[in-house]
C-alpha cells in the first residue's frame, strides 16, 4: 500500500515538473509582429534587436526591454504662446510626424522621446517665430515648417528618430489684431469688388462703342453700295440709250435716206425746239428752204 502511494506521488511530481518546464518554454517563445522591433538584454546588457518573426528567449537570462513601433507616428502638441519680432504674442500649435529608425538609440538615448521632441519643437518654434514679424509669421508657414524640421531632425537623429514632416496648424494672433485683420480683409474684398465692377462697366462700354462703330460702318457700306449700284445702273442706261441711238443712226445711214426724209426729220426737230422754253430759234439755211412750203416760222415762242 505504501509503495503504491509512493509511486503515485512520484508520478504527480514528475507531471508537475514537466508542466513547469513546458510553461517556461512556452512563456519564452516570442512572436514579434510586423512593423515592430523588440530590444532585448542578456543579464542586463544589450543583446540585440528582434525584428518581425518567431524568437525564443533564454529563461531567466534574456528579457525584452522595450517594444517599439517602426511605423510613422504623429505627435500633436498643445498650442503654445510665442512672441514675434515686433512684440506680438500669439498662440501656435504644431504637429510632428516621425519614425523610429534605430530602436537601440531610442531605448538608450533618451528617457521620454515624445516629451523630448515636444520640448525641442516648442523651443525651435519660439526661436524661429521670434526672429519674424507678425506679417512674416502669418505668410511664412512653409518657411517655419522647413526650418523647424531641419532643427528637429538634426537633434532627433541622435535618438534614432527620423523627423519626416512638421506642420504648423494654427497661428492665432490676439483678438484686437484679428479684428483689425478682418477689417483689412473686408476692405480688400470691397476694393476688389469695386475694381471688378469698374472693369466690367468699362468693358461693357467698350463693347457697346465697338458695336455702334461696327453698325455705323455697316450702314455706311450699305449706303455706299447702294449708290454705286444706282450709278452703275444709270451708267448702263445711258450706255444703252447711246447704243440704241448709234444703232438707229447706223441703220439710217445703211438705208441711204433721201433728202426729203432728212428735211422732214429736221422739221420735226425744229418743232420740238419750238415747244421748249427758248425765246429765240436759229434755223439752219436748209430748213429755211424747206419752210417755203410752210406759211411762216415763228420768230419767238413763249411758253
Amino acid at each position: 500500500m505504501n509503495t503504491n502511494i509512493d509511486n503515485l506521488f512520484s508520478i504527480i511530481v514528475i507531471v508537475a515538473i514537466l508542466a513547469i518546464i513546458l510553461g517556461i518554454l512556452v512563456s519564452n517563445i516570442c512572436v514579434v509582429p510586423q512593423g515592430s522591433a523588440w530590444v532585448i538584454e542578456t543579464l542586463g546588457k544589450y543583446a540585440g534587436t528582434w525584428g518581425a518573426g518567431l524568437h525564443l528567449k533564454t529563461p531567466f537570462i534574456t528579457r525584452v526591454v522595450r517594444k517599439i513601433s517602426l511605423k510613422e507616428q504623429v505627435a500633436d502638441f498643445e498650442p503654445q504662446s510665442v512672441i514675434t519680432k515686433d512684440n506680438v504674442t500669439m498662440m501656435v500649435d504644431s504637429v510632428v510626424f516621425f519614425q523610429v529608425v534605430d530602436p537601440k538609440a531610442l531605448t538608450y538615448g533618451v528617457e521620454r522621446p515624445i516629451a523630448a521632441i515636444e520640448n525641442l519643437s516648442s523651443t525651435t518654434l519660439r526661436n524661429i517665430i521670434g526672429s519674424m514679424t507678425l506679417d512674416e509669421t502669418l505668410t511664412g508657414r512653409d518657411q517655419i515648417n522647413s526650418q523647424t524640421i531641419k532643427v528637429l531632425d538634426d537633434a532627433a537623429n541622435r535618438w534614432g528618430v527620423d523627423i519626416t514632416r512638421v506642420e504648423v496648424q494654427n497661428i492665432t494672433p490676439p483678438r484686437s489684431i484679428q479684428e483689425a485683420m478682418e477689417k483689412q480683409m473686408k476692405a480688400e474684398r470691397e476694393k476688389r469688388e469695386a475694381i471688378l465692377k469698374a472693369e466690367g462697366e468699362k468693358q461693357s462700354a467698350i463693347t457697346r462703342a465697338e458695336g455702334e462703330k461696327e453698325s455705323a460702318i455697316l450702314r455706311a457700306e450699305a449706303v455706299k453700295e447702294q449708290r454705286i449700284r444706282e450709278a452703275e445702273g444709270e451708267a448702263r442706261a445711258v450706255e444703252r440709250m447711246a447704243q440704241a441711238k448709234a444703232e438707229a443712226i447706223r441703220l439710217v445711214n445703211e438705208s441711204h435716206p433721201s433728202q426729203q426724209y432728212l428735211s422732214l426729220r429736221s422739221l420735226e426737230a425744229a418743232e420740238k425746239m419750238a415747244d421748249g422754253n427758248a425765246t429765240k430759234i436759229i434755223v439752219p439755211s436748209d430748213i429755211q428752204n424747206l419752210a417755203a412750203t410752210v406759211s411762216a416760222v415763228k420768230e419767238s415762242v413763249t411758253k
